[in-house]
């Protein structure tokens, strides 16, 4: 099953459990590697495996069992420590840097059809003709329509060298035409939806962050201070995080010249201060900060340096609580050690990083725990007040440890949830019909603001979505859950709709409307 907020694009992002907090080295960076093991020990696995290839009741992938091995070495030293196979590599690098080879089209597979959601903007498909809504049935000369072809192996058609072609048959309103694409550098927007959610109050979604996320970040409140912004909602929610300067330089923005923004120290990692300069432009602007569960990593770096700092105030719940610091190292065969090598303190000396007993899978459930003590729906306050405690310069009181606890704890909204609803979401249904319900209507509204205001889900646009979720994506329509379920179902379905057609700027548009931390943010900034 599919998540229905998650388009195609053709790209991975590698994602683990939080994305790896890097500094000093990125992928691809080759460095000498001294051994300190004995040749004994090392041979000692090379036996072992030998005798599992030669000797196994079964016949089993050698390659795969190592690469698992060393997985499991690592992460009974921590669990962000990780291996990347010489497979992997580059959909892990396309992700640090947030950029990839290829066409530029974010792409859904509906009834068997490879269909166009979105062109990006500026990119190789858009220059060559290629539009929103298009079904593509042909990728050079293989057929991709009818055949149960996975969004994986479309990925890997679509991508390619900057600079070649590929050669596209496309369906458009019934007629069939070849459009041909050279394929380039797609630049992967992290900071996306910057709006005046009020009139001088400013939203921005951070998605990620990359090489290119502090320039974006600062692009976006350009434009926005342009029209008037004077206070700003950064939206760290499930932000897993990445590279580490990008949170230093955007939380530089805020805070006066001089201050500590974050520590970072290990056993072989010098002590290294980051402050900030003097070229911050929003040292006058009020911010508030959404975070929760699965705001992670560079994530909390930016939340713990504006929270530290007296700069803003943090709004949600309890943040993941990753600490540690990773550095890649390329290997001989191409593949990569994300070793950790350091941890990182906030400005007030905190260490976020929550406990590890050596226990991965304990690690990576440790969100379902969340849920089942309650703590996603009421602040508890005997979870914190035994852990260390911090004083921030304007006498705030602060914890470490488990993440960075927000200024005002905001419940998770789950009205409206029931398992229908819950099958909606999980299955293609808003995205197909979306796709349907926009092929006649991608113009009729001029922006996402007239369609936010304009446009709503009738009882009769529901009735068909309904029953077009139980014909095609066999979700059983349940008459008693849409009751409870209804206005959150047309919440997601108005939002979908506006997402093929705008993106992500149409999509928390129509989500804010109604988003309790949203709201709990504008209060707090009034």
């Amino acid at each position: 099953m599919q998540n229905n907020n998650a388009f195609y694009i053709p790209i991975v992002m590698a994602a683990c459990i939080a994305t790896g907090l890097f500094i000093g080295s990125f992928l691809g960076t080759k460095q000498p590697i001294t051994m300190g093991i004995s040749s004994e020990k090392a041979r000692k696995i090379e036996d072992i495996l030998q005798i599992l290839d030669q000797r196994y009741v079964d016949s089993i992938d050698v390659t795969s069992v190592y690469e698992t091995a060393i997985n499991d070495m690592l992460h009974k030293l921590d669990p962000h420590s990780n291996y990347i196979s010489a497979t992997e590599v580059q959909l892990a690098e396309e992700s640090i840097r947030g950029e990839f080879k290829g066409i530029g089209v974010r792409f859904f597979i509906i009834r068997d059809t490879l269909c166009v959601t979105n062109v990006l903007r500026d990119s190789p498909s858009e220059r060559a003709g290629l539009e929103s809504g298009d079904k593509i049935i042909q990728i050079d000369t293989a057929n991709v329509a009818s055949i149960g072809i996975s969004s994986e192996e479309v990925m890997k058609k679509l991508k390619g060298p900057e600079g070649t072609k590929v050669d596209l048959k496309i369906l458009r309103k019934g007629t069939i035409m070849n459009k041909t694409v050279t394929r380039g550098a797609i630049f992967v927007e992290s900071v996306v939806a910057p709006y005046l959610i009020r009139k001088d109050i400013g939203y921005v979604k951070i998605n990620s962050f990359s090489v290119n996320t502090s320039k974006e970040f600062r692009f976006a409140m350009t434009r926005l201070l342009e029209q008037g912004m004077k206070k700003i909602i950064i939206d760290l929610r499930n932000n897993g995080g990445g590279v580490l300067q990008c949170a230093t330089d955007i939380a530089d923005e805020f805070i006066e010249a001089g201050k500590l923004l974050l520590v970072t120290q290990g056993l072989h990692e010098a002590r290294s201060e980051y402050r900030a300069t003097s070229r911050g432009v929003l040292e006058d602007i009020d911010v508030a900060v959404l975070i929760n569960s699965q705001s992670a990593s560079a994530s909390e770096i930016l939340a713990g340096a504006l929270q530290d700092n007296d700069k803003g105030t943090i709004i949600g719940r309890r943040s993941f609580g990753k600490g540690l610091v990773q550095e890649d190292r390329q290997l001989n065969d191409g593949s990569v050690l994300r070793l950790t090598i350091a941890r990182y303190y906030t400005p007030t000396g905190r260490c976020i990083q929550r406990e590890y007993n050596g226990d991965f899978h304990d690690y990576t459930t440790e969100a379902l725990d969340r849920y089942e003590n309650g703590e996603m729906y009421e602040l508890d306050s005997s979870s914190f007040v035994n852990n260390e405690k911090f004083t921030t310069p304007g006498g705030k009181t602060l914890y470490g440890g488990g993440g960075i606890f927000p200024d005002i704890f905001v419940p998770l909204d789950s009205i409206g949830f029931t398992n229908y609803f819950n099958q909606l979401r999980y299955s293609d249904a808003f995205i197909c019909f979306a796709f349907d319900f926009v092929e006649n209507n991608r113009s009729r509204w001029a922006s996402p603001v007239d369609y936010a205001k304009s446009f709503s889900i009738s009882d009769g646009i529901l009735r068909q979505f309904l029953n077009y979720a139980a014909e095609h994506n066999a979700v059983p329509v349940d008459q008693k859950s849409i009751q409870t379920s209804r206005k959150l179902i047309a919440k997601i379905l108005k939002a979908e709709i506006a997402n093929q057609i705008w993106m992500e700027d149409g999509y928390y548009q129509v989500m804010n409307e109604t988003d309790k931390e949203v709201g709990e943010a504008l209060q707090v900034l009034k």
